[in-house]
């Protein structure tokens, strides 16, 4: 988990799990929501189901939301 990947600024996320029934996308959500700090129900796929890039949500506010942004820019500035 961490670094950018290409002019997106995207995070890479590489999980194990099967692109079979969701298990692929449920193990992003929860790989997302350890490194950001959140609880995996705040965290959901919005686009790219099916796909290898995806775009996901992550539910917070306030000061969580500022919290957020900070966690982002350090896993994108991982190697």
């Amino acid at each position: 988990m961490g670094g950018a990947y290409g002019d997106e600024r995207a995070l890479v996320v590489a999980v194990n799990a099967p692109p079979v029934d969701g298990a692929a996308n449920d193990a992003v959500v929860a790989v997302l929501a350890r490194a950001l700090g959140v609880r995996p129900r705040q965290v959901s796929v919005v686009s790219g189901h099916t796909a290898r890039n995806k775009v996901v949500a992550v539910d917070v506010h306030g000061d969580d939301a500022a919290r957020l942004r900070e966690r982002v820019e350090l896993l994108l500035q991982q190697p």
